[in-house]
Parts: C-alpha cells; sequence; structure tokens
C-alpha cells in the first residue's frame, strides 16, 4: 500500500499531467518538422573573390550552411536538413542528373554533417574541391529543382514548413538557352504549387534579380517582385542564436462558458515560460544506446511485481497516525472538479487587479472556431465591451481533467498596429492567474519604520533618473544555459576550447559610474555616517550569557529519557521525532529505517498496538 502524500495530491500516476501544464498540446495536434534545403551553387565564379567583400561566396555560403546546422542542433534538433550543390563535374542524386550532388540528405543535424562543413572552410578542404566535386557551367536548375522536390517528398517526415535556399552570385544561368530557362519556370511553379518555398539568397551588389530569378522565387502573396537585402539576410544565417525554438501552439482548446446554454471556444496560448538546461539521457556504457526506462512497483515482504489493481493509497489523519484508505478511482472522483474549461463569474473594474496578487506569468486566449462555431463574433463582443468599460472579467478555470479549479482575471487587450499596418499586439484576453485567501500573507511590520530625509530621497532619484535605460528581455541571454551549450558544442565538436560568451547580466561598473558615478558619492554621504566602509566585515555578535544558558538547558532537555511505550499506548507516537523513534527501535532490536509513518508502524507491531 502507498503512502498518498500530501492532501490530494502527491505521488507519480495522480501528478504526471502537472509538469505537462505548460508544454501539452490543444487536441487533435501532431507532431510536424520543418524541412530545409541548402541550395549551393558551386560553378567557378562562386570561387572568385568578391572585389567589394574581399571574401570569398562560397566560403560565406558553407559559413551560411554550418550557422544553420548549429542552430538546428539547439533551436529545433528534429527538424531535417539537407546540403546540395548544384554546378559540379560529378553527380550524386537518385535520378543522375549531371551536374547536381547531394552532400547530405535530408536528415537532422548532428555533429558529422556540422564537422563536414567545417572541413570544406579550411585550406586543405578548398584545394581539394576541384578534385572532389569539380565545376560545370552545364547544370539545369530544372534538374536541380526535380532533385530537392524528390528528396522532400521521400524525406518520410510529415513537414509543416518546405524551404530551399539558393544560393548563388550568378544572375541569368541559362542566358544563353530559352529552353532550359522555360524548364526551369516550369518547375519553379510546381515547387510553389506544391507547397515548396524557393527563397533567392544572391550574392553581389552587381545581382540583377528581375533577369531571370524574379519568375523562379515567389513571395507569399505570389507576387516575386519584392527581394529583401540580402546582407540581411546572411547576417540573420549567421548569427548564432543558441535557444529553444517552441511551437507556437495553443496548450489547450477549451469552452468559455458565459451562462446557461451560452458558450464559446478559445484556444490558451503559453506567452512567458523559464528556459531550462535540457534533461540529460541514459545511455548504454558499451553500446552508448538511448536507455528505455521502465518502472516497477514491487511488494516490501516478497519482493513480487505489483499490478495496478494490488496497489491501493492511504492518507494519514491526525497525528494518531490512523490510515485513510482509498482505491484509485475514488481519487480521481475526488479530484474530478467538473469539464475543463473557463466559467465566467461576473466582472470587475481594471483599477481594483493588484499587482501583488501576481501568481505566475499570465496566458492568453484567442477564439477557437473548430471548438465552437461563432466564437470569433462573440469573443470580440465580449472583449470590446470590456475594453470600453475598463473591465475584467472574473472566472473560474480548470485548465484540464482531474485539475483543481483556480480563480483568473481576463484582462483585454486591443490590437495594436505599426505604421505599415502590421500587427505588433494581437486582441484577446491576458489570463492572470488569481490568489486565493490563504495564499495571502500578512506582514507583522514594526509600527515605527525609519524614514528617509528629503535630501536623502532627492539624491536617490538623481540616480534612477541617471541609470534608466529601456530594459528589454530579448536582449539578455541566460548564461548558464549559453556556457552549457557552448560547452556541449566544443565537446561534440572536438574543439579545443569552447566558444567564450559575453555575460550581459554582469553590470558595467565603468560606465555606472561615468553616468552615475558623482550621484552616488553624494548619495552615500547623505545616507551612512563618515567612515562607512560598505565592504568590511560585518563581525557577528557574541552571545549573551543567558542566551548561552537556555541553550545548554535546551540540550540537557533533550537528552532526558523518553518513554516510547507510554507515548505509543496514547496514540501520539507522532510528536516524537525520527532519531528518538530509530533510537527505540534500536534498543529493541529492530530495523530503524524507512520514513516516519514506517517508524511508527515498526514501534506499534513490536507492542501489539
Amino acid at each position: 500500500m502507498s503512502d498518498w502524500s500530501g492532501a490530494w495530491g502527491g505521488g507519480d500516476w495522480r501528478d504526471e499531467e502537472e509538469d505537462e501544464d505548460e508544454q501539452q498540446a490543444g487536441p487533435g495536434y501532431s507532431a510536424t518538422k520543418d524541412c530545409l534545403i541548402l541550395l549551393i551553387d558551386v560553378s567557378l565564379g562562386m570561387f572568385v573573390k568578391d572585389e567589394e567583400t574581399k571574401g570569398i561566396p562560397f566560403e560565406l555560403c558553407i559559413k551560411c550552411a554550418r550557422s544553420v546546422l548549429l542552430n538546428k542542433v539547439i533551436s529545433s534538433e528534429k527538424d531535417l536538413v539537407g546540403v546540395v550543390f548544384f554546378g559540379t563535374n560529378k553527380e550524386n542524386n537518385p535520378s543522375d542528373f549531371k551536374h547536381v550532388y547531394i552532400l547530405q540528405d535530408l536528415d537532422m543535424p548532428d555533429a558529422p554533417r556540422i564537422k563536414e562543413l567545417e572541413t570544406m572552410l579550411e585550406d586543405e578542404g578548398f584545394q581539394t574541391f576541384e578534385k572532389d566535386y569539380g565545376h560545370s557551367n552545364d547544370f539545369s536548375l530544372s534538374d536541380v529543382f526535380w532533385t530537392c522536390s524528390t528528396m522532400l517528398s521521400t524525406s518520410g517526415a510529415k513537414s509543416s514548413h518546405r524551404r530551399i535556399l539558393l544560393f548563388t552570385n550568378n544572375d541569368h544561368p541559362h542566358q544563353s538557352n530559352p529552353a532550359l530557362q522555360r524548364q526551369a519556370k516550369t518547375k519553379a511553379k510546381d515547387l510553389a504549387e506544391n507547397g515548396i518555398e524557393v527563397e533567392l539568397m544572391h550574392i553581389g551588389s552587381g545581382f540583377n534579380v528581375t533577369s531571370f530569378y524574379q519568375e523562379i522565387v515567389f513571395s507569399d502573396d505570389g507576387d516575386g517582385t519584392s527581394f529583401p537585402d540580402p546582407s540581411e539576410k546572411f547576417e540573420e544565417l549567421l548569427t548564432r542564436v543558441r535557444s529553444k525554438e517552441l511551437k507556437k501552439r495553443a496548450l489547450q482548446r477549451i469552452t468559455f462558458s458565459l451562462g446557461p446554454d451560452l458558450e464559446l471556444g478559445v484556444g490558451v496560448y503559453c506567452m512567458v515560460r523559464e528556459t531550462k538546461k535540457p534533461s540529460f539521457i541514459r545511455l548504454d556504457k558499451r553500446t552508448n544506446e538511448e536507455l528505455k526506462t521502465q518502472t516497477k512497483k514491487l511488494c516490501e515482504d516478497t519482493g513480487s511485481i505489483l499490478l495496478p489493481t494490488d496497489i491501493k493509497y492511504y492518507q494519514v489523519l491526525g497525528a494518531g497516525g490512523e490510515k485513510v484508505i482509498f482505491e484509485e478511482e475514488e481519487i480521481k472522483e475526488l479530484k474530478n472538479f467538473g469539464k475543463p474549461g473557463f466559467t465566467l463569474m461576473g466582472f470587475r473594474p481594471k483599477s481594483k487587479m493588484k499587482m501583488h496578487h501576481y501568481i505566475k506569468p499570465a496566458n492568453f486566449i484567442y477564439p477557437d472556431e473548430t471548438t465552437v462555431s461563432g466564437s470569433t463574433k462573440l469573443f470580440s463582443v465580449l472583449l470590446r465591451r470590456c475594453i470600453s468599460r475598463e473591465v475584467v472579467a472574473v472566472c473560474k478555470y480548470i485548465p484540464r481533467n482531474n485539475s483543481p479549479p483556480i480563480f483568473v482575471a481576463l484582462v483585454p487587450q486591443e490590437e495594436e498596429l505599426d505604421d505599415s499596418n502590421i500587427q505588433i499586439s494581437p486582441p484577446g484576453f491576458h489570463v492572470i492567474f488569481l490568489p486565493f485567501s490563504e495564499d495571502i500573507r500578512s506582514l507583522d511590520l514594526p509600527d515605527e519604520m525609519p524614514k528617509a530625509s528629503h535630501e536623502q530621497i532627492d539624491k536617490a532619484k538623481e540616480i534612477i533618473k541617471k541609470l534608466s535605460f529601456n530594459f528589454q528581455s530579448e536582449s539578455f541571454e541566460n548564461p548558464v544555459i549559453q556556457k552549457h551549450y557552448r560547452v556541449l558544442e566544443a565537446l561534440a565538436l572536438e574543439h579545443e576550447e569552447e566558444e567564450e560568451i559575453t555575460d550581459l547580466t554582469v553590470p558595467d561598473a565603468a560606465q555606472i559610474n561615468k553616468r552615475a558615478g558623482k550621484a552616488i558619492d553624494e548619495f552615500m554621504k547623505a545616507v551612512f555616517p563618515d567612515g562607512f566602509d560598505p565592504e568590511a566585515k560585518i563581525t557577528k555578535r557574541k552571545a549573551s550569557t543567558s542566551t548561552a544558558a537556555a541553550g545548554a538547558a535546551k540540550k540537557a532537555k533533550t537528552d532526558e529519557p523518553v518513554d516510547v511505550e507510554s507515548i505509543a499506548k496514547n496514540g501520539t507516537l507522532g510528536k516524537l521525532t525520527n532519531p528518538v523513534l530509530k533510537e527505540y527501535l534500536k534498543s529493541v532490536g529492530k530495523k530503524a529505517a524507512g520514513r516516519k509513518q514506517d517508524l511508527i508502524d515498526a514501534i506499534n507491531e513490536h507492542l501489539g498496538l
């Protein structure tokens, strides 16, 4: 029989959903992967140094490919990435097309694939490229696109986004062959119709997009006339962003009840969640294969494996240690407070919201037509009325089955657009979690608190004014996580040293002193007495004679013998400490191990109680 630790909680099977609170997807969600092919032109012109940038275009492409793989390993390791060369003298593809070489097939990024690209960036890699792959201008872009389409269709992965990044510095590869131009344009249209996006990464300031590639690359709105600045795109690819990429999906899709027979569907989204280091994976030390974990419960007396039907749970009631037995179905019934969803309780003025009632990061809700048809219109009306009247909706919220109800305040947010009419903030409600009465603590503060003088307040205001800045969380990376990823990267790629990180959380003492040094000195003089040294070591005050005597008396009191048998007959063993219980069990030759309740059970069994 298992101890059901905690009131209506605790244990493995009961709280397995709690850890997935911010991770689970809504109903009907299935995991998908992004597929990306890096298509690189390796004709001879890509190995000629660019006069403007003083760099070799092919080297820039390989650096981008390496950066993409390194970022994918951390951000979304399940995505598939492939590298294809075109304009080679040799071929390596399923259709045996000439001058098309698949360097890396679509697969999840790993260390060997990254190291292969790093080898090409070395001097020897450039010298042996012509021998290993060769150069040729007799390729067909139609064959190149066909090869990429075949790779994407045969990858076997259910992909949500399929892209081809085309790197080249030749703005018109088929200038003298109209037939190849028509074939390439036709195949490009086929790719667009099949949901495969081709993105041009053109190199060189003299690249004329309109001469050929305007009809090859299609934008989202079907118009291929708009092309971003290539320098910005390359800078984005080369930037190392070591952060986990989370799928933008709803945590739950549930109903929002406004009254009897009046419901709408909403999706609940997580806006902020603490990022932690990835958990380790256990491997077999002989084969280096991932181990599969299985949990089995054994009987303490016989060692036999217990089935779920053999297990019951109990809750200890009172100091006497009485066990109240529950079946699994009874516990589930006790934890069932209704179906998941929001239930409107009423409205409160927005001004009544208190900052100190903040419990956890807020969620966000948006209408969901798949749950209840017509939800968008009803949601929009409710949102507009809450904004115009400056009120919040107070609701009872049950996130999932067997979850306890909690009270939340739905704070309305109006849609915000920038000058280009692009949405900055979506319309919807922020779900603010409210505390229960037991969660709010009252502080016993002294009646008289020391008060600062007007001069001290003015000096403090001056410091705040000089050190104020526009803080944005996006500007600060977690140094612990960044260090973790760099160490793993160095070990996997066999680098001698990991890449150094810049810890942006460390205050810039020089800059602070430059901006507010004088104000800080004046504040120190106004607040602290003359000769005060903030770095001086604080000497610990010696205990008074009365305090020392009280401590000695307390120690002597704990050394007095305890009549465990009398206490056990009175049913108050729970008041004794574990060391006292263990000492008694050892004195009578019994095993003294386990939790406190196990010790109490052992004593009661020994005394026949």
